[in-house]
């Protein structure tokens, strides 16, 4: 059971660390140009 616990906690850090980065990418290049939307 603890071990699941630390594995899902694991899993939800690194998957908030993930969408912060993506999100600071976004948001540094909405101005800037080269974010992958603005291809099309």
């Amino acid at each position: 059971m603890r071990q699941a616990l630390f594995f899902a906690g694991k899993t939800l850090f690194y998957f908030c660390i993930i969408l912060m980065l993506i999100y600071l990418y976004h948001y540094k290049n909405v101005q800037g140009g080269t974010f992958i939307y603005n291809e099309f």
